[in-house]
């Protein structure tokens, strides 16, 4: 008899066991729990007790004007105080042209507070894809470099220097830059552009007109290395060539070459 009640006990039915449905009830219950206070969490953000009124800028902008604030503050500023998403609103920001970065935050009780890391141009910048697009000159695209070697899309009336390089160059370019132009000091001349070919070989004309041809670094003569070696001898070999070099040579790790100017070219 015995054995048989147990047999009967082991095939009761789901309703013949209340633990079991003591735990299911009980997660029922905090489902609809949640359930509830997830509805009641929209319901009172949606009031009209939290309406975004403003957006505050923290510190002084120099590029961006408030009309740029103002059209990605509509565009992407929606819902209220509690609804409003932030990762929206900061790639609006980020999408203005002179914007590095951007970071926003709730402002208790009504608005919201902007921080702006405007780009800071250093250069512009022409992508050159092949060895015949690195000879400098001509337009330049309406892309900067900024001071962290990033290319970024926008125009300044700016005076800079153009940078000529290909894709991905531009760090490097920069870096060079920072390289060779105390090295001209000697020469009185700045650079008005630098380009990098996709052979890494390096190119640098100056405010003057006069292209320099540095070459690629080599093992026993780096850029910088030929570049203040000519520095210290232009005087020199300016006043022997009596005429003024439209190409300087500096490819040659123990000398360079000059080409003399032709007849009627003056300086650029």
């Amino acid at each position: 008899m015995a054995k048989a009640k147990r047999k009967s006990n082991d095939n009761a039915g789901f309703w013949d066991r209340p633990p079991l449905m003591n735990l299911i009830a009980d997660l029922l219950y905090f489902a609809a729990a949640l359930g509830l206070g997830y509805a009641a969490t929209l319901a009172v953000a949606r009031l009209p007790f939290f309406p975004l009124r403003e957006v505050v800028v923290g510190g002084a902008l120099r590029e961006v004007t408030p009309t740029q604030i103002e059209y990605a503050a509509r565009s992407a500023v929606a819902g209220n105080f509690l609804t409003v998403n932030l990762d929206a609103v900061r790639a609006a920001f980020e999408k203005l042209p002179w914007v590095r970065k951007a970071e926003v935050r709730r402002r208790w009780p009504d608005g919201l507070e902007l921080a702006i890391e405007e780009h800071v141009a250093a250069a512009r910048w022409k992508q050159a894809d092949a060895p015949k697009d690195a000879l400098l000159g001509g337009a330049a695209e309406a892309r900067l470099v900024n001071r962290e070697g990033e290319v970024f899309a926008a125009a300044s009336n700016a005076a800079l220097p153009l940078f000529v390089g290909p894709e991905g160059s531009a760090a490097a370019i920069l870096a060079r830059y920072r390289e060779l132009l105390p090295l001209l000091e000697p020469l009185g001349r700045q650079p008005r552009s630098l380009a990098l070919s996709p052979r890494q070989a390096w190119q640098l004309r100056l405010d003057d007109g006069v292209l320099l041809d540095l070459g690629r670094d080599q093992a026993k003569s780096r850029v910088s290395e030929r570049l203040q070696r000519f520095a210290a001898v232009h005087g020199q070999a300016t006043e022997r060539l009596k005429a003024r070099a439209d190409v300087i040579d500096l490819r040659y790790p123990n000398g360079f070459a000059m080409r003399v100017a032709r007849a009627g070219e003056g300086k650029k």
